[in-house]
Protein backbone atom coordinates (compact mmCIF):
# COMPACT_ATOMS: atom_id res chain seq x y z
CA UNK A 1 0.00 0.00 0.00
CA UNK A 2 1.23 3.47 -1.18
CA UNK A 3 2.50 5.86 2.36
CA UNK A 4 0.52 9.21 2.52
CA UNK A 5 2.54 12.05 2.16
CA UNK A 6 2.97 14.48 4.83
CA UNK A 7 4.45 17.73 2.57
CA UNK A 8 7.38 18.42 0.03
CA UNK A 9 10.02 20.63 0.55
CA UNK A 10 11.77 22.10 -2.39
CA UNK A 11 15.72 22.99 -1.81
CA UNK A 12 18.66 23.97 -3.97
CA UNK A 13 21.62 22.15 -2.86
CA UNK A 14 25.02 22.27 -3.79
CA UNK A 15 26.35 18.64 -5.48
CA UNK A 16 28.11 16.50 -2.68
CA UNK A 17 28.02 19.23 -0.36
CA UNK A 18 24.80 18.96 1.44
CA UNK A 19 25.36 19.44 5.68
CA UNK A 20 22.77 19.96 8.12
CA UNK A 21 23.53 23.46 8.60
CA UNK A 22 21.20 26.27 6.71
CA UNK A 23 19.53 26.13 4.77
CA UNK A 24 19.32 22.15 4.54
CA UNK A 25 18.74 21.64 8.41
CA UNK A 26 15.97 24.15 9.35
CA UNK A 27 14.31 23.18 6.39
CA UNK A 28 14.06 19.51 7.07
CA UNK A 29 13.96 19.50 10.89
CA UNK A 30 10.96 21.23 11.08
CA UNK A 31 9.31 18.41 9.15
CA UNK A 32 10.88 15.94 11.63
CA UNK A 33 12.91 14.34 8.89
CA UNK A 34 16.52 12.07 9.73
CA UNK A 35 18.73 15.26 8.38
CA UNK A 36 21.82 13.35 8.57
CA UNK A 37 20.06 10.35 6.40
CA UNK A 38 19.31 12.93 3.76
CA UNK A 39 22.97 14.71 3.70
CA UNK A 40 24.42 11.18 3.31
CA UNK A 41 21.87 10.06 0.58
CA UNK A 42 21.99 13.45 -1.61
CA UNK A 43 26.17 13.54 -1.19
CA UNK A 44 26.16 9.65 -2.36
CA UNK A 45 24.23 10.64 -5.58
CA UNK A 46 25.52 13.80 -6.26
CA UNK A 47 29.34 12.60 -6.72
CA UNK A 48 29.73 13.29 -10.19
CA UNK A 49 28.39 16.80 -9.49
CA UNK A 50 30.71 18.13 -6.89
CA UNK A 51 29.74 21.84 -6.41
CA UNK A 52 27.01 22.10 -8.98
CA UNK A 53 23.74 23.84 -7.57
CA UNK A 54 21.20 21.27 -7.96
CA UNK A 55 17.39 21.74 -7.32
CA UNK A 56 15.97 18.93 -5.12
CA UNK A 57 12.55 18.22 -4.36
CA UNK A 58 11.78 16.18 -0.92
CA UNK A 59 8.41 14.18 -0.84
CA UNK A 60 8.27 13.61 2.74
CA UNK A 61 6.07 11.05 4.23
CA UNK A 62 3.86 10.64 7.54
CA UNK A 63 5.82 8.29 8.77
CA UNK A 64 8.72 10.68 8.53
CA UNK A 65 10.16 8.86 5.57
CA UNK A 66 11.53 10.83 2.86
CA UNK A 67 12.18 10.17 -0.94
CA UNK A 68 13.86 13.01 -2.94
CA UNK A 69 14.26 13.57 -6.46
CA UNK A 70 17.21 15.71 -8.22
CA UNK A 71 16.73 18.39 -10.84
CA UNK A 72 19.11 19.51 -13.51
CA UNK A 73 20.93 22.53 -12.14
CA UNK A 74 18.87 25.77 -12.97
CA UNK A 75 19.50 27.25 -16.77
CA UNK A 76 20.49 30.62 -15.00
CA UNK A 77 23.47 29.03 -13.56
CA UNK A 78 24.24 27.17 -16.69
CA UNK A 79 23.80 30.23 -18.62
CA UNK A 80 26.77 31.56 -15.83
CA UNK A 81 29.12 29.01 -16.72
CA UNK A 82 28.73 29.31 -20.77
CA UNK A 83 29.20 33.21 -20.15
CA UNK A 84 32.03 32.15 -17.90
CA UNK A 85 30.55 34.73 -15.25
CA UNK A 86 30.68 34.50 -11.79
CA UNK A 87 27.31 33.28 -9.88
CA UNK A 88 25.15 36.13 -8.92
CA UNK A 89 27.33 38.41 -11.85
CA UNK A 90 23.98 38.78 -13.66
CA UNK A 91 22.56 42.31 -14.69
CA UNK A 92 21.53 45.01 -12.15
CA UNK A 93 19.28 46.24 -15.64
CA UNK A 94 19.42 43.64 -18.15
CA UNK A 95 17.60 45.95 -20.54
CA UNK A 96 20.42 48.38 -20.82
CA UNK A 97 23.74 47.02 -19.42
CA UNK A 98 24.90 43.65 -21.08
CA UNK A 99 27.14 41.38 -18.88
CA UNK A 100 27.90 38.43 -21.11
CA UNK A 101 27.59 36.53 -24.51
CA UNK A 102 26.47 33.00 -25.15
CA UNK A 103 26.15 31.41 -28.57
CA UNK A 104 22.92 29.61 -29.82
CA UNK A 105 25.19 26.20 -29.61
CA UNK A 106 25.57 27.23 -26.11
CA UNK A 107 21.97 27.43 -25.37
CA UNK A 108 21.11 24.42 -26.96
CA UNK A 109 23.40 22.27 -25.29
CA UNK A 110 21.88 23.87 -21.80
CA UNK A 111 18.16 23.22 -23.29
CA UNK A 112 19.01 19.69 -24.26
CA UNK A 113 20.20 19.27 -20.79
CA UNK A 114 17.33 21.00 -19.05
CA UNK A 115 14.32 19.26 -21.60
CA UNK A 116 13.24 16.50 -19.27
CA UNK A 117 12.42 19.30 -16.66
CA UNK A 118 11.17 22.25 -18.91
CA UNK A 119 7.67 21.80 -19.99
CA UNK A 120 8.09 22.28 -23.36
CA UNK A 121 7.76 19.24 -26.24
CA UNK A 122 10.62 20.56 -29.00
CA UNK A 123 14.21 21.77 -28.86
CA UNK A 124 13.35 25.07 -30.15
CA UNK A 125 11.21 26.04 -27.45
CA UNK A 126 13.06 25.16 -24.98
CA UNK A 127 15.79 27.10 -26.62
CA UNK A 128 13.80 30.16 -26.98
CA UNK A 129 12.74 29.36 -22.80
CA UNK A 130 16.88 29.28 -22.49
CA UNK A 131 17.33 32.45 -24.55
CA UNK A 132 14.66 34.54 -22.50
CA UNK A 133 16.31 33.25 -19.30
CA UNK A 134 19.42 34.53 -20.98
CA UNK A 135 17.64 38.45 -21.99
CA UNK A 136 16.39 38.46 -18.51
CA UNK A 137 19.81 38.17 -16.82
CA UNK A 138 21.56 40.60 -19.12
CA UNK A 139 23.32 38.14 -21.93
CA UNK A 140 23.29 38.80 -24.71
CA UNK A 141 22.95 35.33 -27.78
CA UNK A 142 24.96 36.03 -30.12
CA UNK A 143 24.12 35.11 -33.81
CA UNK A 144 20.97 34.17 -36.06
CA UNK A 145 18.35 31.62 -34.08
CA UNK A 146 18.10 27.94 -35.94
CA UNK A 147 14.51 28.66 -36.64
CA UNK A 148 15.32 32.11 -38.59
CA UNK A 149 17.46 30.71 -41.04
Amino acid sequence: MAKEISTYVKLQVKGGAANPAPPVGPALGSKGVNIMEFCKQFNARTQDKMGKVLPVLITVYTDKSFDFVIKTPPASIQLLDAAKLKVGQGSKEPNRVKVGKVTWAQVEAIAQDKMPDLNCFTINSAMKMVAGTARSMGITVEGKAPWEN
